[in-house]
């Protein structure tokens, strides 16, 4: 098999994460005012890095009930084999997310998965107890997200080789305008077809694993990149 060169970056929270690990921890540890936060950035009000700032800090929890809790959250049973397969194939893979980095590295973890590179939002404890706030080292300036999957794209840029990008939502949209094709779940499934962006539906790591050779090996690029390509009149 010809091996072509790719960088891959992967969502993490119901991409890899089986549910939205923030949504799970505001349903149980939540104090009132995160279900406005959350309308005032689906309706565009807000960005995505104002809102989880302001609901992470109406977080109340202790940490030990933190771990506890991200300890009973679970990712795609295929992932890891995923991730062994990318190793081999020496393809790297670099986690990014517009999510919390504490509970990537707890979660990933229990997988032996935490060495993986991570983009994310930081998660700190804040004062008094049981109060937390969030940090987004890996914002951009003009960017509303916490983590802006934009500049990790051009950053993979700089290395030789094409990106691929594995999501499943609004996070991810920017990004995969940027990058060469899209292994798409849920949402970014319906942006790929509606922008012309070159991609395959999954439904899982199964999926992406399938897949993966015929990406290295330069068929699934340029079968689906003539599929989107406008036609040309002879006229």
């Amino acid at each position: 098999m010809r091996v072509t060169a790719w960088n891959i970056l992967c969502d993490f929270d119901g991409t890899i994460s089986v549910e939205d690990v923030i949504d799970s921890l505001l349903d149980r540890f939540g104090r009132p005012g995160w279900e406005a936060l959350e309308q005032d950035w689906r309706a565009g009000r807000i960005g995505s890095r104002e809102c989880m700032s302001g609901q992470v800090a109406l977080l109340d929890m202790r940490k030990e009930e933190l771990d506890t809790h991200l300890d009973g959250l679970w990712i795609d049973h295929a992932f890891p084999a995923f991730v062994a397969r990318c190793s081999e194939l020496q393809t790297p893979i670099r986690v990014v997310s517009d999510g919390l980095d504490y509970a990537i590295h707890r979660i990933l973890g229990r997988y032996d998965l935490d060495h993986l590179p991570l983009a994310a939002n930081h998660l700190a404890p804040a004062t008094p107890p049981r109060q937390w706030q969030l940090t987004s080292p890996f914002q951009a300036e003009g960017c509303r997200s916490g983590t802006c999957k934009c500049a990790c794209v051009a950053q993979a840029r700089k290395t030789s080789g094409k990106t691929l990008l594995i999501g499943d939502g609004a996070s991810d949209f920017c990004a995969a305008d940027q990058v060469d094709f899209v292994f798409a779940k849920h949402r970014l499934i319906e942006h790929c077809r509606a922008a012309g962006i070159p991609y395959v539906p999954i439904t899982g790591f199964e999926d992406a694993l399938d897949l993966l050779p015929r990406l290295l090996d330069g068929s699934l690029l340029a079968e689906h990149v003539q599929s989107v390509l406008p036609a040309v009149s002879n006229f």
